[in-house]
């Protein structure tokens, strides 16, 4: 049966005593955050709003996402890209699993030399879809109109984060492109494969994982 949000120790500082709190909750006081879902308002909504409270609160220090999602709404995965963009910390990207559609496009828009795929991961990057394609044909013609538009910023920002001429992101994007962790670097997706920071930093400090992960 399932078990819901593991609950672990955590004291609070100024509190004498350790309560038991959500594991993500102890997550998010680290600067760890996690998109483990479709991308819709609700998740994009919190992600957001922890970036920005935990940007007010340390400014300098980094923030870690880690990406399992299979994409989901054009606008809200702008919102969050924006958002990383806009906050003083850096944002380490982190793809486990899968980073799909605009899932790929957030872990694009992490840090430059801090983007970070696990060795079995699967990125996929694909043009965007409208949703209201059953639209009256004036609206529909609108939609597609503004459909093409942010296609052409989204190919841009592609070209400019991977250093890929516009026209071979904009053929890429016509189809569904899954690539594993070494060829997203390849292309630029990401830069680093996480077995190699794992050979890298072995015998030394792991800079690239939160403060809670260097005790492990």
């Amino acid at each position: 049966m399932p078990i819901g949000v593991p609950k672990v120790p955590y004291r609070i500082p100024g509190d004498e005593e350790a309560t038991w709190v959500d594991l993500y909750n102890v997550m998010y006081r680290e600067r760890t955050l996690f998109l483990g879902q479709e991308i819709r308002c609700e998740i994009t909504n919190h992600i957001t709003g922890l970036m920005v409270y935990l940007s007010i609160e340390d400014g300098i220090s980094d923030i870690f996402l880690f990406i399992n999602s299979p994409g989901g709404w054009l606008i809200s995965g702008m919102a969050i890209f924006d958002t990383m963009q806009t906050v003083t910390p850096d944002i380490y990207t982190i793809c486990l699993g899968i980073a799909a559609s605009m899932a790929s496009f957030i872990l694009l828009g992490g840090e430059p030399a801090k983007r970070i795929a696990f060795p079995h991961a699967r990125i996929m990057l694909h043009q965007p879809a409208s949703a209201y394609y059953r639209a009256r044909t004036p609206e529909f013609l609108l939609e597609v109109e503004e459909l093409h538009k942010v296609r052409e910023m989204i190919t841009r920002v592609y070209a400019l984060r991977t250093g890929k001429p516009f026209w071979v992101v904009s053929e890429d994007m016509e189809r569904d492109v899954f690539m594993s962790a070494d060829e997203a670097k390849a292309y630029g997706l990401v830069d680093i494969v996480g077995d190699e920071m794992i050979d890298k930093h072995c015998d030394t400090d792991p800079v690239w994982f939160p403060e809670m992960f260097k005790d492990w």
